[in-house]
């Protein structure tokens, strides 16, 4: 009995089978493309998906017929398809709808659809009540697109740009000078049967309307898109978001209404298959508008994004990627720095000063020559008993020399400036530490807030897609409005923390160009920082952190790093010259006073005249020109008690000095061990923050699948998504963030291997091993 019933349904389910028919349908086309196969495939599939097992779906190669833009040739295609095998007749395009639309009798199921400005449609366009006829068109609105493109750009002459059928069989030429005139801009029609008819027609216009281009390929847009970004030309694209992926400045018209335009389609070619009559069927789908910007292309042309239509927008390019004046890689950033930066310049003016001063001290050694003139008029009676002593009226002049031979306290000071310089330049050489560091954190912190930018961005993008599901649910009764609304509050709040993000990263690149001495509103971009590759491949910053995260090594290798930064701060240095000139000091005001000063005076004088009453001399003449010589030697024997006091306070100070020294000292070990242990931590950091992205992007998709579904609420859909927001965030600073950690312990070391040659390097790595050697 089982094997009866079994023959029956298999003899039942043969028979149904063989009842199942099978249509072909043929696709008329304007012109066709590589990316009109794609579409067209995707349209196949829609309709094989939709009507399902209610019958064999057919797609013949030979079936797809092409007019390219011939009115002629659209009709013969059409009659083509009615004398072979086809079922189904699919046409696009406005040659094929301004042919097929005017013939009036359908003697197989005939399905037009296209898009169709608002401004284009009249009582005719739509069809309906003809049997065996469907026309399926969704409206745009050449009117919204150009106040989108106002708004972006604010332009005065657009240039249209438009498939020279669509002059020929629609009147754009009328229907864009009523445009031009509502919105007060001059329209410029551009018509194209090529590329090259619109790339050389760019002249005397503020921007770009692509009103058609529809079939241009995606190597055909992009370079339309690059010739309109060289020109710095605002673009607007009528077609779907993929120009605008493909370098076109902006769209209004998203991927969503070409997938609501091929469900239409498909349900329609089911009603055909269901036997429904077509003559109903004429549809007008409503578009509705979601502004698309290429990010990209907007900055490559200088056009600043206004902020009141970031809520609203959806961004396409990369964030992080920018058009700059001068892009900086961390290297060339830590070498501009040492050169242009003012407050080093500042620094290497004290250095200059106090070589004057060493200068100035040296000069105590240098002979002091005066030269004076004297007139001098004496009462004539005591002039005349002053037997030639001093005569009535006298001119002479003298030139005196003083020179010191030998003086401690010279020979001091002397050595004391010397220390002061060299102490100064050991000042300049930390600050130039610590400016190259402060323009490596600058460098990491704008790649951060570069990252930071990008991710927010995704993030908004990501609560939009959310916004869509919960009206989708909402639409369809499987939640309430308050999802909806709540993911309103979100999108605003991520479009704000946006525009932060943006303006944060401003604000990184004038802290950057303020350390470079760029004028700050420079345009500047920072290359991408990733172990392995580039500069970082070559210093092995990776194999540090390697080399510390083993605990065998980490102990020896860290008092190695202690010794090394001993050595080269130029803060203990500082010190130490300060020591030496307060130990000089304290020298001079000890056994130094006991030494004398010595110094050579002489003197030459000349008597230019003398004239009336005692001007003779009774024992002969007296001479014109004499010298004096004089040696001078002086020892201080007490001083009111001031050398004393000053010895004391020279002790003090050297006291002072000694103790700072080893607090100094003390500070670089621990800040040496703390770089360590941070270094370790980011090590770790790194590994573990690529599993929390790639588990937070995994659940978040999981959330997503099964809030749709209904399966959980929105508060689980939000905490899936800040998780994923979290886990980018950390992942994308991970590098970044254990690279300046190594640059502080750099800075701790007093040197930075980035600036570096390898020469340097070598002794670096030759000195630790010895120092494990001989610390066995």
């Amino acid at each position: 009995m089982k094997k009866h019933i079994l023959i029956v349904m298999l003899m039942v389910a043969a028979f149904a089978f063989s009842q199942t028919k099978t249509y072909q349908v043929g696709f008329l086309l304007d012109n066709n493309s590589a990316e009109i196969e794609t579409l067209l495939y995707e349209l196949s599939n829609e309709i094989s998906t939709v009507v399902g097992e209610d019958a064999i779906i057919e797609f013949p190669v030979a079936n797809t017929l092409v007019n390219n833009f011939d009115s002629a040739g659209a009709l013969s295609n059409y009659n083509t398809l009615l004398q072979n095998e086809t079922d189904i007749i699919i046409a696009f395009g406005v040659i094929n709808n301004a042919v097929i639309s005017k013939i009036g009798t359908y003697e197989k199921p005939t399905i037009l659809f296209g898009a169709l400005s608002e401004e284009l449609i009249t009582d005719e366009t739509i069809v309906s009540n003809i049997e065996n006829y469907t026309s399926i068109i969704t409206s745009q609105s050449y009117t919204e697109d150009l106040k989108f493109l106002k708004k972006l750009s604010n332009p005065k002459t657009v240039g249209v740009v438009l498939e020279k059928a669509f002059t020929d069989n629609l009147p754009i030429a009328e229907t864009f000078s009523k445009i031009g005139l509502a919105l007060d801009l001059e329209i410029r029609l551009i018509t194209f049967e090529s590329l090259d008819d619109i790339t050389s027609n760019l002249d005397d216009i503020d921007a770009v309307y692509l009103a058609g281009g529809f079939y241009f390929s995606d190597d055909e847009i992009k370079e339309l898109a690059n010739v309109l970004i060289e020109k710095k030309l605002p673009s607007f694209s009528a077609n779907p978001v993929k120009d605008v992926m493909n370098g076109i400045l902006a769209t209004n018209h998203d991927q969503s209404q070409l997938n609501q335009f091929f469900r239409r389609i498909a349900l329609t070619v089911e009603s055909v298959v269901n036997g429904n009559d077509l003559s109903s069927l004429s549809t007008k789908l409503e578009s509705k508008s979601n502004l698309t910007v290429n990010y990209n292309t907007a900055d490559r042309i200088g056009l600043p994004l206004k902020y009141s239509l970031i809520a609203t927008t959806s961004f396409v390019g990369n964030p992080k990627e920018i058009v700059a004046d001068k892009t900086y890689t961390l290297v060339s950033v830590m070498q501009e720095v040492i050169t242009e930066n003012l407050e080093l310049q500042t620094r290497e003016r004290d250095i200059s000063l106090t070589q004057k001063e060493v200068q100035f001290a040296k000069s105590d050694y240098l002979p002091n020559v005066t030269a004076g003139a004297t007139g001098t008029y004496l009462d004539p009676e005591l002039a005349a008993v002053s037997n030639g002593q001093n005569p009535e009226l006298v001119t002479s002049g003298n030139v005196t020399l003083e020179q010191t031979l030998f003086s401690e306290a010279v020979n001091a000071n002397i050595s004391i400036q010397k220390s002061l310089r060299d102490a100064q330049q050991e000042n300049y050489n930390s600050e130039t530490l610590n400016t190259v560091f402060n323009a490596a954190t600058a460098y990491f912190t704008a790649l951060i807030l570069k990252a930071n930018l990008s991710i927010q961005n995704q993030n908004l993008e990501l609560t939009k897609y959310n916004l869509k599901i919960a009206t989708e649910n909402y639409e369809a009764g499987q939640s309430g409005k308050s999802d909806v609304l709540r993911f309103k509050s979100e999108k605003a709040q991520n479009t704000q923390q946006m525009v932060e993000a943006i303006n944060q990263l401003e604000q990184g690149y004038y802290t950057l160009n303020q350390l470079l001495n760029n004028p700050i509103d420079t345009k500047i971009d920072v290359e991408e920082a990733e172990l392995q590759k580039g500069v970082f491949s070559n210093y092995k910053y990776e194999q540090l952190g390697q080399f510390l995260d083993d605990p065998k090594l980490r102990q020896p290798f860290v008092k190695f790093l202690v010794q090394e930064a001993l050595v080269n701060a130029p803060e203990l240095k500082v010190l130490d010259f300060n020591l030496k000139a307060t130990e000089r000091s304290e020298r001079l005001f000890g056994a130094g006073r006991f030494l004398p000063t010595v110094a050579l005076q002489a003197q030459y004088n000349y008597e230019f005249s003398r004239v009336g009453a005692g001007t003779d001399f009774i024992f002969g003449d007296f001479p014109q020109g004499y010298y004096t010589v004089g040696l001078n030697v002086s020892l201080p024997i007490f001083n009111q008690n001031k050398q004393n006091i000053n010895k004391q306070i020279a002790s003090i100070q050297k006291e002072q000095l000694e103790v700072s020294k080893e607090n100094i000292e003390l500070s670089i070990e621990k800040k040496i061990n703390d770089s360590v242990l941070d270094l370790i931590n980011q090590i770790s950091n790194i590994e573990l923050s690529k599993v929390f992205e790639e588990t937070a992007k995994e659940a978040l998709d999981l959330t997503q699948t099964s809030y749709a579904n209904g399966a959980v609420n929105i508060v689980q859909l939000l905490d899936a998504q800040n998780n994923y927001l979290q886990a980018q965030q950390a992942s994308a600073n991970a590098t970044y963030n254990y690279l300046q950690v190594s640059m502080q312990l750099e800075r701790s070391l007093g040197l930075f291997f980035l600036l570096q040659d390898e020469s340097e390097r070598e002794d670096f790595i030759q000195r630790f091993l010895e120092f494990t050697q001989n610390n066995d």
